[in-house]
């Protein structure tokens, strides 16, 4: 009997082990070429390939490619083997979903800090020349380089239940940031 729990027990912690390679190098891949679409290299290539004109369309597919081909990533989180890691008790529950609602007020402080238009690439879509946003020096920014990715990170850091798999997400991100 002992014997058939210890295969199950080895079967299931490669099965993460191979889960977590698969969902840290899928991160890693997605992050050298979310890396490389922002080099100032490839955005001279895509402007010499397809005129002046594209710098108005370079930052809206940026984005688009990086929310599309972030998505089945985020899908293996869900889909891949996974166990927990931790599950708080009340009073830590409390005092974590505190944090992961700040953590959502400085997002929303950070988006209106932002002109999210121009920061997703519609404003540049929409007009006949691109144009860059100016530099954002004051409220988070003064504090923090990229306050939406910061918000995003302490709201998943704060999570009073963590997985195995969430976990390498998040640090995957850490090295991608």
């Amino acid at each position: 009997m002992q014997m058939n729990n210890l295969v199950v027990e080895i079967s299931m912690n490669s099965e993460l082990f191979m889960s977590g390679l698969l969902l840290a190098g899928s991160l890693l891949i997605w992050g050298g070429i979310h890396s490389i679409l922002a080099a100032f290299k490839v955005k001279a290539w895509f402007r010499n390939r397809f005129g002046p004109g594209a710098d108005r369309f370079y930052r809206f597919g940026y984005n688009v490619f990086a929310v599309v081909s972030l998505l089945p990533i985020g899908l293996l989180v869900l889909l891949l083997p996974d166990q927990g890691w931790y599950s708080l008790e009340r009073p830590w529950t409390v005092v974590f979903y505190a944090v992961q609602f700040i953590a959502l007020l400085l997002l929303v402080i950070g988006v209106l800090q932002t002109d999210i238009l121009s920061f997703i690439g519609v404003r540049q879509l929409l007009s006949d020349q691109a144009s860059q946003a100016p530099l954002v020096r004051t409220g988070l920014y003064r504090w923090v380089r990229h306050p939406l990715y910061f918000a995003g990170l302490l709201f998943i850091w704060f999570s009073p239940g963590m997985t195995v798999n969430l976990f390498i997400y998040t640090v995957s991100f850490l090295f991608i940031l």
